[in-house]
């Protein structure tokens, strides 16, 4: 049957699959570095967001290039603008020119981004502290909190295990290190075309906010975000613009203005189910008049530029896991590198769990010899 089919083809099952994702996450890889390597005192925040999107564009630019039987080229390019978001700011930040801003010697920056193949999603962030200083205070509590919560998420998405452990393990190294897995960001299932699947993990529970639970299973994709803060850990609305949309493709509407028009056509013909950024649309006057009338009538979800309590801090990590039949394998994200050194944090996890969990290998090789149980043993096979 066509579904089925369709369900094998985008499966990590079929290795070309495979392959897609991982080429997709070595691009995010060596734009990620790049815009890392750029975050020095003074650089513009719109230029570096720029510049990973550039990259993207043109890496991905290089690959599959053949069309297809029906002379159709395959889709592929930034699946997430890249963002550039200081200190207390939590994400989304990705500002048109004329609003942006420069980045400061020891301020904390996270870099988000994500590009695809063929729909197929690589996803990634870095936290950076600007100027190479060392900070010995909370900022380095809250940055080597998220890495260890990001370690010990890498360690727990195994097939059998559940969405559930990983956020109490985040909570755990949280109170460990005395900060706040951050309230509202959710980790996603990525399939193809879909970077927000259905099946979550959630970095903060509360009373308001729960999630389904689910094991994860084998041939899965997932983006994992990691945000911590120094605050309580709520996002509060800013007056800063949004400029990160996706296309609501359940809502049909036809807009009044031709400038509205202009706008929508371009989105639906270059973003038609991805996030883009306004930086991206070709003339910023149509995406400044556009984007007002598309969200009046919810032609549009938005991302919005949420902030902490001024002189808080917030921390990201974020990379992208394939549940294959080897095992776990992570495909995006950044080693700590010098952080280890800037960071300096008088704190460390204590929780004797996450302790051990974290003293096991995040990539164990000799799984099969051991033989331990059948679940074990059945990774490691195939």
């Amino acid at each position: 049957m066509s579904d089925e089919e369709n369900e094998e083809i985008s499966d990590l099952s079929n290795p070309d699959v495979t392959t897609k994702y991982r080429a997709a996450g070595d691009i995010v890889n060596k734009a990620l570095q790049k815009v890392l390597e750029a975050c020095v005192p003074d650089a513009d925040i719109v230029m570096l967001c720029e510049m990973g999107d550039k990259i993207m564009e043109e890496e991905t630019g290089k690959l599959y290039n053949k069309k297809d039987k029906e002379g159709k080229k395959m889709e592929k390019g930034v699946a997430f603008p890249t963002c550039v978001s200081v200190n207390d700011i939590v994400g989304h930040f990705s500002p048109l020119r004329g609003e942006s801003r420069p980045l400061k010697a020891g301020d904390i920056a996270k870099i988000d981004l994500a590009c695809h193949i063929d729909g197929f999603i690589a996803a990634a962030a870095h936290t950076i502290i600007v100027g190479g200083e060392k900070v010995e205070d909370r900022k380095a509590d809250v940055i080597m909190a998220a890495w260890n919560a990001a370690e010990a998420a890498l360690r727990l998405i195994q097939v059998g295990n559940t969405n559930t452990q990983v956020t109490e393990a985040f909570g755990k190294i949280a109170e460990d290190f005395k900060v706040k897995p951050m309230q509202g960001v959710l980790s996603h299932q990525l399939k193809k075309h879909v970077i927000d699947g259905n099946r979550t993990i959630i970095c903060a529970e509360t009373p308001e906010e729960k999630v389904e639970e689910f094991e994860f299973e084998l041939n899965e994709v997932y983006s994992v975000d990691i945000v911590m803060s120094t605050g309580e850990g709520k996002g509060k609305e800013t007056d800063i613009r949004n400029t990160v949309y996706k296309r609501a493709v359940e809502t049909m509407y036809s807009l009044k203005t031709q400038k509205a028009r202009q706008f929508i056509s371009e989105v639906q013909k270059r973003f038609p189910v991805l996030p883009f950024s306004l930086r991206a649309i070709e003339d910023e006057q149509v995406a400044r008049v556009g984007v007002s009338e598309a969200k009046r009538h919810e032609l549009l979800d938005e991302y919005p530029v949420l902030k902490e309590a001024n002189s808080e801090t917030v921390a990201q990590f974020k990379f992208t896991l394939l549940l294959l039949p080897g095992g776990t394998k992570k495909i995006t994200g950044l080693a700590l590198g010098s952080l280890q050194e800037q960071a300096a944090s008088t704190l460390s996890v204590v929780d004797e769990d996450m302790k051990k969990l974290l003293a096991t290998s995040a990539n164990p090789k000799k799984a099969k010899k051991k033989n331990k149980g059948d679940k074990g043993a059945e990774g490691e096979k195939a």
